[in-house]
């Protein structure tokens, strides 16, 4: 099809704009410039984010952008923020919004104090609604009633996992405007970012996650950005999303926007060296271990409370007049801080939410001088500058959000004073200090990055030339040999370069989908937006594909399930995308016909390892969420052959017969009808045609291990002999099995990264005994060269290669990877043919495809381990 490089260049996107267009002149002439250019931006856009620094006037910003939704569209509009953060939006509304310009904001904690306000005004002016995060999430708040709504300190939507984000992400889906504001968009990860994009609706947050981060495939969660998507990200990012350091970034004068100088001072206290435990062994520890987890975080704070308190002290002493912001995280910590400091006011939880408001309120204004509270609490939205710039951190935990929002309370444009940052932490948090220190840097230098493009940028000129540098087609590099011919090209236009019926075996392991991305290019099968989008540019390849195969002739295709992780989508427990049913109909669709499919088991402890998704814990808790191990398989499709009239190949595959013992005992050549028995070992046997085709396997006669034996051996050996024994004849016993398991549990030899009493079947249908580990990933890793993400594992390779093709064939694969179907092909004597989009993996394969035609053995995992072991012999 000749539209396929058209379908390669729809594939780079960027933020679309369902806004409307605004004139400067028709906005708040009291806003800053880069105020009024903000709005005009992100209404254009319609949903957007406003990532602009502490100071520049964030809430103006958004009562600017629903007063002028409200007058365009005539829908309710809506800002949802933090409770302490209420009174700063009132005030700005009266400070800055007046004359043709003037808004009434209305705080309501349910649907039914929206009233029946005259079209949404009060007084001719603009009725703008504001409620709290806890009345959304509660469902108090209908919010389909409300064409717009703005998200303050949004900060609230980082994790995948959290209330907000879950219930937020269906609840505003169908909100017509959508904005995000915040200082810190993403202080930990910078994947965090895209959870913003897919509450605006930007793009789905599974498949962004996908497109521009790569997973840790043993271990859950673990994902970061592709190095060669660095660049894309940021410019993707900057589509819907403007991060404002200051002014000048937009090209505005900084005059007023200068941020104070700030002194951190880091002060460290010691602990009761009684208080630091005992070793595993029983022994005192002079010294405590430097506390990594919360939990033993938390108790070194209990420990060093009372020394932390007496530093506050310390330092208080040093200016006693000066107006000051004592955090703290412990309720203990609180009632310590009030004990110490006389006229202290407090803001905590149980508090009433009037005493809150007034406190912090009292505090803003300098009538109170000292103020007690904890970052979650306040320190998001309030402004304390004006009367203070020193805060006390009277502790130190691993909430960097929390922190850098309470260092911003003072550290803000408006500021006159030098800012003065005093951090008490105990000896045993020195690691906590470390990582609150990197996160910081961290959050500086995301933030300047992207102030940096948009001084490149600015906010009308989308950089869509610069995100075409990702490639899309390349030169095409083709390497030969006497048995192989393989390609650096897109499989497609590789396949089309391709002989009709040349193939005599297709062998390949299709992408997953958008599961993984294997280059930087465009025409990398990696590179799509969901099942939909993979198998429609699959309608490009699978046709010609059929085409090349010779008539009657295999297509096996190794494809696997995939996990959908409740976060994601919304659903709540991991479901399974049945990718393996959509493959199967996607071939018949293009005139294969479908002859079954064969089941690789896998390992499902090591496969809850990367997924936690069959944990025993929650198996305890609800059963019902939990599934089984997602299988592998391979697809055998066939391409229909010339002569339907009868079942066998334009050219069929003819195994070698076997040899039959005659009257006189000799051996003589097996002909069709013989009933004469085969001689073993000579052949394509009988009892091997029964194996192929529908049987189990005969027994060992070996017998189970007593516990006592397994357990002096050791789990791995364990492994392998019930490995052993259950392809055996023996009948299996679910009860036996699940009772040796708890025996050894119970000895601490039920291994947690590997199963250990894995299912074993007889049935050739379902292969259990493929070998995991013995790809040609093996050889990479000893030569400390790159490792393909989803390598084909040799065993399937030699089987399908042995079964379904002749000698001489040539034996295919479009995704080539490391090359492992032609290798094994070249020394299974047939001829390797395959294609690969990857410049890196192409010239690894190469190299294997010519060792193996030199006859030379490529050691793979186990031939190492082998020669090891032989060596300490």
């Amino acid at each position: 099809m000749n539209d396929y490089s058209a379908f390669l260049r729809n594939k780079m996107r960027i933020a679309t704009a369902t806004g409307f267009e605004v004139r400067e002149s028709d906005l708040n002439p009291r806003l800053a410039p880069h105020c009024r250019r903000i709005v005009q931006w992100a209404l254009r856009g319609g949903q957007r984010a406003i990532f602009a620094n502490f100071g520049l006037h964030k809430t103006s910003i958004q009562i600017e952008l629903m007063r002028k939704i409200r007058n365009t569209d005539g829908g309710l509009c809506l800002i949802v923020l933090p409770l302490g953060v209420k009174q700063e939006f009132f005030d700005e509304a009266e400070e800055r919004f007046a004359g043709d310009c003037a808004v009434r904001l209305k705080f309501i904690r349910s649907t039914a104090e929206i009233g029946n306000e005259l079209d949404g005004r009060v007084e001719g002016n603009p009725l703008i609604y504001l409620t709290n995060y806890e009345s959304v999430r509660e469902g108090k708040i209908d919010v389909s009633r409300f064409v717009a709504a703005s998200l303050d300190e949004a900060a609230v939507l980082r994790g995948y996992g959290t209330k907000t984000f879950q219930t937020f992400l269906p609840l505003f889906e169908k909100v017509k405007y959508k904005f995000v504001a915040t200082a810190t968009p993403s202080p930990n990860r910078l994947k965090e970012l895209i959870h913003y994009s897919g509450f605006l609706g930007v793009m789905d947050t599974g498949q962004a996650l996908t497109r521009f981060f790569q997973r840790n495939s043993e271990k859950a969660g673990d994902l970061t950005l592709f190095p060669h998507k660095e660049e894309e990200f940021w410019l993707w990012v900057h589509s819907w999303a403007i991060f404002l350091q200051k002014p000048s970034d937009l090209g505005f004068s900084d005059e007023g926007y200068q941020l104070p100088p700030m002194k951190v001072n880091w002060h460290e206290v010691k602990l009761d060296p009684r208080s630091a435990g005992y070793d595993r062994d029983g022994q005192g520890l002079l010294i405590h271990n430097a506390a990594l987890g919360v939990t033993q975080a938390s108790l070194a704070k209990r420990e060093s409370l009372d020394a932390r308190i007496e530093k506050m002290c310390a330092l208080i002493a040093e200016d006693p007049e000066a107006h000051r912001i004592l955090w703290h995280d412990l309720e203990d910590e609180r009632r310590a801080i009030e004990a110490a400091v006389p006229g202290v006011a407090s803001i905590y939880g149980s508090q009433s939410i009037e005493v809150n408001e007034a406190n912090a309120l009292g505090f803003k204004h300098g009538r109170i001088r000292d103020l007690a509270t904890k970052p979650e609490m306040s320190g998001a939205g309030c402004n304390f500058q004006k009367h203070c710039h020193w805060e006390i951190f009277v502790g130190i935990g691993f909430k960097f959000h929390d922190f850098i929002q309470a260092v911003h309370r003072i550290v803000r444009f408006g500021q006159v004073h030098e800012c003065r940052i005093d951090i008490i932490y105990s000896e045993a948090e020195r690691e906590v200090r470390r990582v609150m220190e990197r996160k910081w840097r961290d959050h500086d230098e995301m933030m300047e990055r992207m102030a940096g493009i948009v001084r490149k940028y600015g906010l009308d000129k989308l950089p869509v030339a610069d995100l075409l540098k990702r490639s899309v087609g390349l030169e095409r590099r083709v390497e030969t040999g006497d048995s192989f011919k393989i390609a650096n090209n897109d499989c497609v236009e590789e396949a089309r370069l391709t002989a009709d019926n040349s193939v005599g075996l297709l062998v390949t392991s299709v992408p997953f989908s958008n599961h993984y991305e294997y280059t930087e290019s465009y025409n990398d099968f990696g590179h799509t937006d969901d099942n939909d989008h993979f198998w429609s540019q699959m309608d490009y390849l699978t046709p010609e594909l059929l085409r090349i195969i010779q008539p009657g002739r295999l297509a096996c295709v190794h494809v696997k399930d995939r996990v959908l992780f409740g976060a994601v989508t919304g659903e709540g427990v991991p479901t399974i995308s049945p990718f393996h049913a959509e493959a199967i109909f996607h071939y018949l669709k293009h005139g294969f016909q479908y002859c079954g499919m064969i089941t690789i088991t896998t390992d499902v402890v090591s496969e809850n390892n990367q997924t936690y998704r069959l944990t025993y814990s929650e198996m305890m808790k609800d059963a019902s969420k939990m599934g089984v191990g997602c299988p592998e398989y391979v697809l055998l499709f066939r391409k229909p052959q010339t002569d339907r009239s009868k079942g066998y190949a334009d050219e069929r595959i003819v195994h070698q017969p076997p040899q039959v013992i005659a009257a006189d005992g000799s051996h003589v050549p097996w002909t069709d009808g013989d009933r004469r028995a085969h001689v073993p070992g000579s052949g394509y046997t009988l009892a091997r045609w029964q194996l192929d085709a529908h049987s189990f396997w005969p027994s060992s006669g070996n017998r189970l291990l007593t516990t006592d034996e397994m357990v002096r051996m050791g789990p791995k050996v364990v492994s392998d002999l019930f490995k052993q024994l259950q392809d055996s004849a023996q009948v299996y016993d679910f009860d036996e099995h699940v009772r040796l398991g708890e025996e050894l549990a119970a000895r601490d030899n039920l291994s947690k990264t590997y199963m250990t009493l894995a299912p074993r079947s007889k049935h050739p249908a379902v292969w259990t005994d493929i070998v995991r580990m013995r790809t040609l990933n093996g050889e990479q890793a000893q030569r400390n060269l790159e490792k393909h993400v989803c390598p084909f594992q040799i065993d399937i390779v030699d089987r399908l290669i042995d079964r379904y093709s002749n000698p001489g064939d040539v034996v295919y694969d479009p995704f080539g990877g490391l090359m492992t179907v032609p290798y094994r092909a070249i020394l299974k004597g047939r001829r390797g043919q395959a294609s690969e989009l990857s410049d890196k993996y192409f010239r690894d394969g190469l190299r294997y495809c010519r060792a193996a035609e030199a006859k030379i053995a490529v050691p793979d995992m186990f031939d190492v381990l082998d020669a090891v072991a032989e060596a300490a012999e």
